[in-house]
């Protein structure tokens, strides 16, 4: 399949027509899948209400069908399509928080696509904060069912080159709109019940929800392994590079020590570490990944600096860890998924 590249300002006039939303678009409309930015990651977008479109999503990713979809939406309409009802909770929710990284799972319709959901009564929906997506979500009129635009497994991409290398030749085409800027997924919460609970740390932290709607519970599943995970995304082996990734809870001197050892060993090393600690590592690759200091910078860089140490084809790559305080638990989550739970403690 010929993939199309469309180039586009991120800063696009949403009330505006361009030729290149309008094009991308039409392949949306004729239930092809197309990738595009958002204010989290590039996402791979198709009719939410097309099974065919939808299995075409999960054909490119090579994803588990049984791994449900994010419905990404423009309007209030647009969800009240898709769900029984907005619980006041949720509606407060969207109120404080849309657009932007917060996905709220709600009582599914009749409408949305079975595969959406993956058979599940419930359907996760959030409306990006990124005029591109808005301004294509609106170009196709439709709800559009979109997981992060890569290769399932592997790190999300934050850029469309991160799209174009994983996804070429699989896909209708990807709108160029520049870097994106959370740069994690959003924050999933479930509203489906009368207990609201993260079911995916993200851009929103537990207590900017507390403010606007009181006590958040947090999924068991996210700390204990034993329990199923009901976010869509965080079933399986997520945002890992090519080389194994383990985290290292200790000292720099700790950590140096682990690489020393490696690289004796013939072992081409790799250490992510933040600017604050970057010159205390004598590693084959040593990537910064924003400041110890400045969580959000951490967020922001996450992705790619994994990808960068698949561009470097180090052996392994060993992290420090971060405070789970904040968007430190976003930050914390992705790299316990890369990482497959390995810790080395001091």
């Amino acid at each position: 399949m010929h993939t199309n590249v469309w180039y586009v300002d991120d800063d696009v006039d949403i009330e505006k027509s361009y030729p290149q939303i309008v094009e991308a678009a039409e392949w949306l409309k004729k239930n092809e899948v197309v990738a595009f930015p958002t204010e989290t990651v590039y996402g791979l977008g198709g009719n939410a209400f097309s099974k065919q479109a939808v299995a075409k999503i999960f054909e490119a990713k090579g994803r588990p069908a049984d791994n449900p979809l994010i419905v990404h939406v423009a309007s209030r309409p647009h969800v009240e399509k898709l769900v029984k009802e907005i619980p006041h909770e949720a509606s407060k929710l969207m109120d404080a928080f849309w657009p932007g990284p917060l996905t709220i799972v709600l009582r599914g319709g009749e409408g949305v696509a079975t595969n959406v959901t993956a058979g599940l009564d419930t359907v996760a929906i959030r409306m990006p904060d990124h005029p591109v997506a808005l301004a294509l979500i609106e170009a196709a009129d439709l709800p559009l069912a979109a997981p992060s635009a890569n290769l399932s497994g592997k790190p999300s991409p934050t850029t469309a080159q991160h799209v174009i290398h994983d996804l070429t030749g699989r896909v209708a085409g990807v709108v160029d709109g520049g870097a994106t800027g959370v740069g994690l997924e959003s924050t999933v919460v479930d509203c489906s019940s009368d207990t609201i609970t993260i079911l995916r740390p993200g851009g929103i932290t537990k207590e900017q929800l507390e403010e606007v709607v009181g006590h958040v519970e947090i999924d068991p599943a996210l700390t204990d392994d034993s329990h199923q995970p009901k976010s869509p995304g965080v079933k399986y082996k997520h945002y890992a590079p090519s080389a194994p990734v383990t985290l290292v809870d200790g000292t720099s001197s700790f950590l140096q020590s682990i690489v020393e050892k490696r690289k004796e060993e013939g072992i081409k090393v790799g250490v992510l570490a933040t600017e604050e600690t970057e010159a205390l590592y004598k590693a084959d690759v040593v990537i910064p990944c924003g400041s110890r200091s400045d969580l959000i910078s951490v967020a922001n860089r996450l992705y790619d600096v994994l990808r960068r140490f698949d561009e470097a084809n180090v052996d392994e790559i060993y992290s420090e860890v971060f405070t789970e305080q904040g968007v430190g638990t976003a930050v914390m989550n992705r790299l316990s998924k890369a990482a497959s739970g390995n810790v080395i403690k001091e």
